[in-house]
């Protein structure tokens, strides 16, 4: 688990006249065995936020810290695709992001191929694997390298419906069993319901408009009348601050 903290984070590309504002002055905290969902209307800066917060992007000014125990925390990251290496198996694959290639650094492998319903296909590639298989492979080596704290970006957008909610169902199990911080990005407020006990709203312009808790006990059917009423409250939300397209 980790906690982060956000102090009037600002993100600007460009110079001039092409300058465009991706986050605006925004403060932030997270903490602990939370699963945190950010929404908004494509552009509105969410990537961008979670690119920050992983390390790939620099704020243009603010401030963040990300500490586990404090200390720095150790982070994992999740793609939208799963980008595993053809020419590696997918045990390989895993291997690939460790420390060591040890005897107990392969069992760790092994365990999280198995949370995700893969521990049989460890000597397979992965072109041998369907789309959703590889972004299994995807998420058990995120997991693999034991972070304190999980950044995904949209990982099952590309995903058939069926899969996708399968992959949701083993994701929100993993984060049950191994207590991780998550942050995870999406446009889909049905997904983010069902995932999150927590989803922030972001608007255009990188402007951080609602902190919404979500609720209800886990697991969650999306089928559930309790879980379509928190998606429509979510929703009217969006109405009410004009982020609904028209």
């Amino acid at each position: 688990m980790a906690d982060i903290k956000i102090s009037n984070l600002h993100k600007e590309f460009g110079v001039g006249d092409d300058k465009v504002v991706a986050l605006e002055n925004v403060n932030l905290e997270i903490s602990g065995h939370v699963f945190v969902s950010i929404v908004g209307p494509s552009g509105c800066g969410k990537s961008t936020l979670l690119n920050i917060l992983s390390g790939i992007e620099t704020p243009t000014s603010g401030s963040l810290t990300i500490t586990q125990a404090g200390a720095q925390a150790a982070p994992g990251y999740v793609f939208q695709a799963a980008r595993l290496l053809p020419w590696r198996t997918v045990m390989d694959n895993l291997l690939f992001v460790q420390a060591d290639k040890s005897s107990e650094t392969r069992a760790r492998c092994q365990k999280y191929l198995d949370m995700v319903q893969l521990g049989d296909k460890g000597d397979k590639f992965p072109g041998e694997l369907s789309g959703g298989m590889q972004q299994r492979v995807g998420i058990a080596r995120a997991f693999s390298i034991e972070p304190d704290v999980m950044f995904m970006d949209e990982p099952f957008s590309h995903l058939d419906a069926i899969t996708a909610r399968s992959l949701r169902r083993e994701l929100h199990s993993m984060w049950a069993a191994t207590k991780k911080t998550i942050v995870f990005v999406t446009h889909d407020v049905g997904e983010a319901v069902e995932l999150s006990n927590r989803i922030l709203v972001f608007a255009q312009g990188g402007i951080l408009k609602d902190d919404i808790n979500v609720e209800l006990d886990f697991p969650r059917d999306p089928s559930d009348e309790a879980v379509a009423v928190a998606k429509a409250n979510v929703l009217k939300k969006f109405e009410e601050l004009d982020l609904l397209a028209t």
